[in-house]
């Protein structure tokens, strides 16, 4: 599911509290923080398992803190894979690369976690993609190789197993 929340303490709190209320299990959470957004409002996907039948209610309870609820499907992203990019990932426009894997519709960019030397030097990052199955997953890498020559960006993989 996808949620808009506002920028505030604990509202993510309260945002992941009617999940565990009603029986479900939070597998991910990814708390996206726009330094140019100005709203007010945060974007939140978590990925969960919930009993049959509590959806509308975990809606419900959402909507009735405030929670704009935006999607909410039965999508399992469960592959993950991740892979060491090096090179000047800032200035070949990182949010363009993960935005060409996340609208693939079949695999996402699940983590990101970068280091900047400085601002003229190569950076790293560990992105991590997940996917709901393997032949999605390596497409998706395939994906990302090629933007990666086009930047040239070097990609390492893998860092774990399936």
């Amino acid at each position: 599911m996808k949620l808009e929340i506002r920028d505030t303490p604990g509202q993510l709190v309260a945002a992941l509290k009617p999940i565990s209320d009603l029986g479900g299990n939070i597998k991910s959470v990814i708390h996206e923080r726009d330094p140019f957004n100005d709203t007010g409002f945060l974007d939140v996907r978590i990925l969960l398992e919930m009993p049959e039948g509590k959806i509308r209610t975990l809606t419900d309870s959402l909507k009735s803190q405030g929670v704009n609820v935006l999607r909410i499907n039965e999508e399992r992203f469960l592959i993950r894979k991740s892979v060491i990019l090096i090179g000047h990932l800032l200035h070949t426009d990182l949010s363009d690369t993960v935005d060409k894997i996340d609208s693939t519709g079949f695999a996402e960019v699940g983590e990101l976690a970068m280091i900047m030397p400085s601002i003229n030097e190569p950076t790293s990052a560990k992105m991590t993609i997940i996917s709901e199955n393997l032949g999605n997953l390596e497409e998706a890498m395939n994906i990302l190789k090629e933007i990666a020559e086009d930047k040239k960006i070097l990609v390492i993989e893998p860092l774990e197993e399936f």
